[in-house]
């Protein structure tokens, strides 16, 4: 499927999901946050996909923010419906089976900074910002950041970037929890990638159960979170790739994954 504002491309089992308006330091309009959920959709249908990195057109932006222009002229029935259709998209990046990965390679800042956060695993280039600045409008993040910012950092560390709508440069980023490690700028997308194909050579069925029940027992007590662990041990044993995985260690080779 063709896009406007986005790119989507698989290559070796790797999608890369490109947020392409650069002149626009990639913002994210109603156009752009559809057709973001349009090619994840692709991505959750295709059994080609098996990791997915998340990155920006251009070298300024991964993406500056929520579209300040498209925002000005809302009232409060159309901003509930801008913030939940960025929810819903972000909960389907952060809902898929396979690993997402994000490259960011400028500004992450308000939905862009909002847009790391709902994926598994991040990568700063040196020229990096992230932060929630909505503050500075009047604003407060709409598209989860006081939540999943909350859950990454921690509450008081959320709370400084939120109310004093300052950014963070890449390093400080790194140190608070925001992103893995910083790289330079020309070795980003390749390290991301390579981060992505690791993950991918893994038993898919396995990661997908192990991203699952990771997110679903962060916010629960030990003992519940526990328990879902214990049934997603479990349940693997059922499958064709838990017994391809144990068989191919035994007998010192790789393994060859179904999928099932």
């Amino acid at each position: 499927m063709a896009y406007e504002n986005v790119l989507w491309e698989v290559a070796d089992g790797i999608g890369t999901l490109t947020v392409n308006r650069p002149k626009q330091l990639n913002a994210l309009d109603q156009r752009t946050l559809q057709e973001l959920g349009a090619a994840l959709e692709e991505a959750a249908r295709d059994p080609a996909v098996r990791a997915v990195v998340v990155t920006g057109a251009g070298e300024k932006a991964f993406v500056a923010g929520a579209d300040i222009a498209a925002m000005a002229g809302m009232g409060p029935s159309e901003a509930r419906e801008f913030a939940a259709l960025g929810h819903r998209v972000f909960a389907q990046l952060e809902a898929l089976p396979v690993v997402t990965v994000a490259a960011v390679n400028g500004f992450a800042l308000g939905g862009g900074c909002e847009l790391t956060l709902a994926c598994d695993l991040v990568y700063a280039s040196e020229r990096a910002k992230f932060g929630q600045p909505e503050v500075n409008l009047g604003l407060i993040p709409g598209f989860g950041g006081t939540q999943r910012l909350t859950r990454r950092v921690g509450l008081m560390r959320a709370k400084e970037l939120v109310l004093t709508g300052e950014s963070v440069d890449a390093a400080t980023a790194k140190a608070i929890g925001l992103a893995l490690d910083v790289l330079a700028p020309a070795a980003l997308l390749d390290h991301a990638r390579a981060k992505a194909r690791a993950v991918a050579s893994r038993g898919p069925v396995a990661v997908a159960q192990a991203k699952k029940v990771m997110q679903q027992g962060a916010d629960l007590a030990l003992s519940e979170a526990n328990a879902l662990e214990r049934q997603g041990f479990a349940a693997l044993f059922g499958g064709e790739d838990a017994k391809e995985g144990m068989r191919a260690f035994l007998e010192k080779r790789a393994a060859r994954w179904s999928g099932r």
